[in-house]
């Protein structure tokens, strides 16, 4: 089910099917399309499953309050502040610019070490392993994020960027990241498709101190984000790299930095359904768009103490297998 391909045309972009595994347990599987949902979507989507859970057990219908705004306000909002592509005036246009200029020259691919050749045209068979960094790595971060004046994620961009270059013979070296796109409050509520793919690009190719790193890294990702608004697939088609069949354009890397507001003992992921209990149960699509994505979240406790960093590292098996990712 969760490898259902949607035919748009026919069909909404979400299925729900419950199973039964005995009188007293069964699984509730969700699966949506991207273009109608996204990472944030997930939070209203659960809040509104257990209000009408709570309204239903009581004989009543739910009542949902109005949205102040909808998902058609905020692509009206969208084309009125930034304007077109095509008028050179226009706020996106300008955003086009930078990333003309920040992108130059970029290689068309991060070549890493595989376990095969890379195929003439890449399918989407992945897999995937576990990522969990103790608390203690986890202060360590946030540590040197501190002492530069950067965030954590920063921080894990760098050490990433680094990695890559070693394993690439390569001192120029792109990592794309998703960002939430909701930059307005009132888009916090909504079920619906706002995330974009940023470009950063670290420059190795100078003997850099680690706070020279670090600043590089920093620039660059708040350059990033002050031109976050023009979608990634319009970068693609505006810049125009050699397409090829056999990887993603532009970034090969994926890194995630999740920021759902989940606590090391929230299980349920904020889902409430009465008195019924909870348990989350892990899914792996085994698909991979990018060559290798890494997506972390960090994990707290309920009194907001560091309780560690967890996620799972994803990786395309046309090029490589899982003993090597494990390494």
């Amino acid at each position: 089910m969760v490898l259902h391909c949607f035919d748009l045309a026919r069909e909404i972009p979400l299925r729900a099917k419950l199973f039964r595994v005995s009188d007293v347990e069964h699984v509730l599987v969700a699966v949506a399309h991207h273009i109608a949902a996204d990472g944030l979507s997930i939070a209203p989507l659960v809040a509104d499953l257990g209000a009408a859970y709570t309204a239903r057990c009581g004989g009543q219908a739910p009542g949902w309050e109005p949205l102040a705004v909808q998902y058609v306000d905020y692509t009206l909002w969208q084309h009125a502040q930034f304007g077109d592509v095509a008028d050179s005036g226009s706020r996106i246009a300008g955003q086009l610019a930078y990333w003309r200029q920040a992108l130059a020259g970029l290689p068309e691919r991060l070549v890493l070490p595989t376990d095969r050749p890379y195929p003439v045209v890449a399918d989407q068979r992945g897999a995937s392993v576990p990522v969990v960094w103790p608390v203690s790595l986890q202060q360590r971060i946030a540590a040197v994020a501190r002492a530069h004046n950067a965030t954590s994620f920063m921080v894990v961009q760098a050490g990433l960027a680094v990695l890559l270059s070693q394993l690439s013979a390569s001192s120029d070296v792109a990592v794309g990241f998703p960002i939430a796109g909701r930059r307005d409050p009132a888009l916090e509520p909504l079920i619906g498709f706002f995330v974009n793919t940023l470009v950063l690009r670290v420059d190795l190719g100078a003997d850099l101190t680690v706070g020279e790193l670090l600043g590089q890294v920093r620039t660059r990702s708040l350059e990033a984000f002050e031109h976050q608004d023009v979608p990634f697939e319009v970068l693609v088609e505006h810049l125009n790299p050699t397409r090829s069949m056999a990887h993603h354009p532009l970034v090969q890397v994926m890194l995630a930095w999740q920021n759902l507001g989940l606590g090391a003992d929230d299980s349920a992921g904020g889902l409430a359904l009465g008195d019924v209990t909870l348990t989350p149960v892990p899914v792996q699509t085994r698909t991979a768009r990018m060559d290798v994505s890494l997506s972390l979240a960090e994990r707290w406790t309920a009194t907001g103490e560091p309780a560690g960093i967890e996620g799972r590292w994803s990786f395309a098996l046309m090029c490589s297998t899982p003993p090597r990712s494990k390494r």
